[in-house]
């Protein structure tokens, strides 16, 4: 399902769900959970256990403020809203304070294909982290992926702060640079 016939279809749905339709109503929120699973996923990479519970704490929050929803507005806006809230909650929650200070992509489509494009994406950064020195990959598994501060990266690697630093560093400008190079070739192709 494209973008706008996400929006076009779930909107529908809502709407019909608000004028009384239970199957409607179930089917919208059924849709929309596997639309929420592959935004949050991709938001969410380094804890995927977390993924269902807010999809779960999302909808149940669309739900008891659907009475919010203004039909003439795009469904996108409000829904976004409602998903960046909670996913602000959980970071804060989960201490994770390099990632509150990261754009949460406006631009970043919510309503995915599928949540195989997530696992898809997992799987080629986990191939490409494989390529770097462990002095550059694990520093960028613990920071970027997990979540850990840089002191306790440093503390669990045994690296000093800094060298922790220039291994994220160094390996993002790595990764940066093979991923250019391959952009290039596929354009050539």
């Amino acid at each position: 399902m494209s973008t706008p016939d996400a929006e076009t279809e779930l909107h529908r749905l809502l709407l019909a769900g608000l004028d009384g339709d239970e199957a409607a109503y179930r089917h919208f929120l059924q849709l929309l959970a596997g639309h929420l699973r592959a935004y949050l996923g991709r938001r969410l990479f380094g804890w995927p256990d977390d993924v269902e519970d807010l999809v779960q704490e999302c909808l149940l929050a669309m739900h008891n403020k659907r009475h919010t929803y203004q039909p003439d507005q795009p469904l996108t806006a409000w829904v976004h809203a409602i998903a960046r809230y909670k996913l602000i909650d959980l970071l804060r929650a989960r201490g994770a304070r390099e990632a509150l200070h990261d754009p949460l992509d406006e631009e970043m489509p919510l309503y995915a294909a599928s949540t195989h494009d997530a696992h898809d994406a997992q799987r080629d950064l986990m191939g490409m982290l494989q390529s770097l020195p462990d002095k550059q990959r694990r520093p960028i598994e613990c920071v970027k992926i997990e979540g850990l501060s840089v002191a306790e990266t440093a503390r669990l690697t045994g690296l000093s702060e800094s060298a922790v630093k220039v291994g994220i560093h160094r390996g993002l400008k790595a990764l940066a640079a093979r991923f250019g190079a391959a952009r290039r070739l596929e354009g050539h192709a």
